[in-house]
């Protein structure tokens, strides 16, 4: 049964607040090697604010920025929240028309961008109607056409003793920017408690206290490294450490420079950490075994394998049990006392979401049946407010009053979650669903591959086809008829991949994740070998 919870509501400058009363001169950010203090951070938040204001930047406009990991994206973050607008962080990769994509669908007033990038957006900025003035991280000036432009060194020097912006827990703090893999990124509107809610369910699970130091290289543009390290030490006391991008060679050094407990990263990162030690030959600086503090490293997903190495090798514990979108985190997690199983998402979060699995008709389906992962929030303000501009699609994903992840997944007996794959990646073919996401798994266990992606092609006789897109690993000299023979022994009949291509590299949106809209257009190319016109059956074994 669902039961509504309700409790207090907060917003991140009461957070702020709190922490100024307990500590405000102590340690609260490691950015980059730059040490901010609650005090620091907050003086200079009212100075931005009062700049903003000055700018004619009100209550609930959106401030964008343009800024890698540095004290300065944290200081503009800060800023905009402050001045009770909403932040829009954009990823730095970005130009062109991604860029002014999302400079125009959010609407924003101000961008605040670091020198190196400012002619991205000067490049786009006379095609962004509400763009009025941007600020520029630099020492040099950068005359812009079309907009004003300013120095982020004078916007420091406002007056930060101005009135408090009053803000409202349900009130926007930011949008953050779907990836967009199957159309135009939207802008998921996030309130001020949705960001402590976050805070909070992370924390749970990695038993954070105040005596934790958590060391994240996620991007300041994505929503995590903003809730594990920007407002962890908030809720949860301690401090944090925000790197400007993941190295292998510099990871344990970092973890010895800042004390890290506790990391959070990618899965990807983790694979990377987990084979760099078994290649002696090539050394990274800094040994694992010269590092005491470290006690837990988050990464999402983490495969059995490489979880194993993790915590064989590193002697730390894992925290790679969980699922969650944008719209709505966490979906499932990994509590005290719950150990993860293999290929699991961690168990369903009773605590915050009523969780469900729907057919196509949104009717429930037995447990341990695969359908679309749905859900329905237990407390007030712990999901998206909606697509910033697009009505019709929070009702479309909002379904009978149910948000509809688009993920496929199921449920077992124990109320562990079990993510499948993208429900518009998901194939049927011979009668048999396949996941895409399984099936690339088990491919990248080849050796030979260093990215693959599978994904459907019209068939001509029904349902679909499966066609292998895949890069070459250095060194590998792999065919598309010796894989096809590896795949016999490694997949089910109706799985094997009609197609394999091979390509340079695999069309990726800005924020790495592939394409898979284009691969699937794009069809059977020129290139594309094709097990039967190679006279090769696919008879059930």
């Amino acid at each position: 049964m669902s039961v509504w919870i309700s409790g207090e509501q907060t917003t991140v400058g009461q957070l702020l607040a709190r922490r100024l009363d307990d500590d405000p001169h102590g340690e609260y950010l490691d950015v980059c090697g730059r040490v901010l203090t609650a005090a620091e951070v907050d003086s200079t938040a009212r100075r931005l604010a009062a700049a903003l204001g000055e700018l004619g930047v009100g209550r609930g406009d959106r401030v964008a920025t343009l800024i890698e990991n540095s004290a300065e994206a944290t200081l503009a973050w800060w800023g905009a929240v402050t001045a009770g607008a909403i932040a829009v962080p954009i990823n730095t990769a970005y130009k062109g028309e991604y860029l002014r994509h999302q400079l125009a669908d959010s609407g924003a007033r101000v961008v605040v961008v670091e020198g190196d990038l400012a002619e991205r957006v000067a490049a786009v900025a006379d095609q962004v109607d509400t763009l009025d003035h941007v600020v520029v991280i630099d020492d040099a000036h950068h005359p812009l056409s079309g907009v004003t432009s300013h120095r982020w060194s004078d916007l420091l020097t406002a007056d930060g003793d101005g009135p408090t912006v009053d803000v409202r827990p349900s009130d926007l703090a930011t949008f953050v920017y779907t990836g967009g893999t199957t159309g135009p990124s939207k802008g998921c509107m996030l309130s001020h408690n949705y960001h402590e809610a976050l805070t909070r369910q992370i924390g749970i699970c990695w038993q954070r206290t105040s005596e934790d130091v958590v060391w994240t290289p996620l991007p300041l543009f994505h929503f995590n490294a903003i809730t594990t390290a920007v407002l962890g030490p908030l809720v949860w006391g301690g401090r944090a450490a925000i790197y400007r991008r993941f190295s292998v060679s510099n990871f344990w050094p970092e973890m010895n420079r800042v004390g890290a407990t506790i990391t959070s990263t990618l899965g990807t990162m983790a694979y990377l950490l987990a084979h760099d030690v078994d290649r002696p030959e090539q050394p990274h600086s800094g040994a694992p075994e010269a590092n005491t503090s470290l006690r837990l490293m988050g990464a999402v997903p983490m495969p059995v394998e490489v979880d194993d190495v993790i915590r064989s090798r590193f002697g730390v514990t894992t925290f790679s049990g969980a699922y969650g979108v944008t719209e709505a985190s966490l979906i499932s997690w990994q509590p005290p006392g719950i150990r993860n199983r293999p290929n699991a998402a961690g168990v369903v979060n009773d605590e915050y979401f009523d969780v469900r699995i729907f057919d196509d008709n949104d009717d429930e389906v037995p447990t341990d049946t695969e359908g679309e992962i749905v859900i329905r929030p237990k407390r007030p303000e712990v999901m998206f407010a909606g697509y910033w501009g697009r009505p019709e699609a929070t009702v479309e994903t909002s379904r009978n009053w149910w948000y509809h992840t688009g993920d496929i997944g199921r449920i077992d007996a124990d109320r562990y979650l079990y993510f499948v794959d993208r429900k518009a990646d998901y194939l049927r073919r011979r009668g048999e669903n396949i996941s895409s996401f399984e099936v690339e798994r088990i491919l990248m266990g080849h050796g030979g591959l260093a990215d693959v992606a599978v994904h459907a092609v019209p068939s001509e006789l029904t349902e679909d086809d499966l066609k292998l897109t895949a890069t070459v690993a250095e060194g590998s000299t792999v065919t598309a008829d010796e894989l096809f023979g590896w795949c016999i022994d490694q997949l089910p009949y109706f799985a094997l991949p009609r197609y394999i291509e091979f390509r340079d590299e695999l069309p990726r949106s800005p924020v790495g994740r592939v394409l898979k809209r284009e691969l699937r257009a794009e069809g059977v190319t020129a290139t594309t070998w094709d097990a039967e016109a190679s006279g090769i059956t696919y008879d059930k074994r």
